[in-house]
């Protein structure tokens, strides 16, 4: 089968042939990222070039690359995808570095920690950062913002809004003296108005609108990240069934997990802390208790040291647990001092 046949827009097709990929078998060894660079479109487009040039085969390959039942997905596939997984920075190197490169897409990550350690001013930073452009190295998606607490800022979200704008100025700058040329064609109130902002005030309000999501996500199918914020505060108030209460949470965890997968986004949850009586004194655990924590997939810990703000990976399936310090400014989350001063030493 040609390429010419494959079920693509006229453009790739034209890139491919004007590259030397005329035939499918052409294609059968090139990595999606080599092919990315090489044809310069973007990795899911590449993904989807080979997925349709595996199709088009007509192959049962012993490689992984189609699926033996309909519906099923080799783990050839699953690390294909993995591949083209996108990630959303938290804006602080040291924090993205902890998480392999930001916030991972088609998972659910956890962050909790005490009063004032600033979850909901990272919250509000991924909601501006998922915005961000694909030509400045972002998802280019929209966020969904649960607030169960009332703790969102609007005015917070639109000096973190100004600040991303002014650091994508700043790299189109240093794209220029490479001779890339790109553009900002967004405004703070453009990245307003791409944060769709739902206030809850029960616990059965939050289960509705998480049942709810996935029309509302069918219909916004740009939103890239759903925040939660917090997830714990309705149902650690009044709940005295703690059966029904764990079998909502294991309920609602599971929807959650399905929306990320379903639509390749993150879902964020940030939770509160409790104290555990354990080894002879009481420490500090994060909230919903330890069926809870089995509902994650990452799960990132806030605290503090001396006076500096540290994050804890505590649990990752692909991630060495690691601490690394940040920073809450006025531009939002960002590298801490002590580190600036580290890199400036070095």
């Amino acid at each position: 089968m040609e390429v010419g046949r494959l079920p693509i827009s006229a453009t790739l097709r034209g890139k491919l042939i004007s590259s030397g990929y005329t035939t499918l078998s052409s294609l059968a060894s090139v990595s999606p990222s080599d092919l990315a660079r090489e044809l310069e479109i973007s990795n899911n487009e590449a993904f989807e070039v080979l997925k349709f040039a595996s199709h088009g085969s007509g192959l049962d390959r012993s490689d992984g690359s189609g699926a033996i039942v309909n519906g099923a997905e080799t783990a050839w596939d699953m690390l294909h995808k993995e591949q083209f997984i996108s990630r959303i920075t938290t804006s602080c190197a040291d924090l993205d570095n902890l998480l392999g490169g930001g916030v991972n897409s088609s998972e659910v990550t956890e962050i909790g920690g005490v009063p004032g350690i600033g979850k909901t001013q990272l919250g509000i930073q991924l909601a501006v950062n998922v915005q961000i452009p694909g030509a400045f190295g972002g998802v280019g998606g929209k966020a969904v913002y649960i607030d169960t607490e009332g703790s969102f800022m609007v005015e917070r979200a639109l000096q973190i809004a100004e600040a991303c704008i002014e650091d994508m100025s700043d790299y189109s700058i240093l794209l220029k003296k490479n001779a890339i040329p790109h553009q900002i064609q967004m405004e703070p109130k453009d990245i307003l108005k791409n944060i769709y902002y739902f206030r809850v005030c029960s616990y059965t309000e939050q289960i509705a609108l998480i049942n709810y999501l996935d029309k509302f996500i069918t219909e916004h199918k740009d939103v890239k990240v759903v925040i939660v914020d917090s997830v714990t505060f309705h149902f650690r108030q009044n709940f005295d069934d703690l059966a029904l209460r764990t079998r909502l949470l294991s309920e609602m965890a599971l929807k959650l997990m399905k929306l990320a997968k379903k639509f390749s986004l993150a879902v964020v949850l940030f939770n509160q802390v409790t104290t555990k009586f354990a080894e002879g004194s009481f420490q500090l655990t994060l909230a919903l208790g330890d069926s809870w924590s089995h509902s994650c997939t990452n799960r990132i810990i806030l605290y503090w040291n001396s006076d500096e703000r540290y994050a804890y990976l505590e649990k990752s399936p692909s991630l060495r647990s690691a601490s690394a310090p940040y920073s809450v400014t006025f531009r939002g989350i960002r590298n801490s001092t002590s580190s600036n001063k580290r890199t400036k030493m070095m």
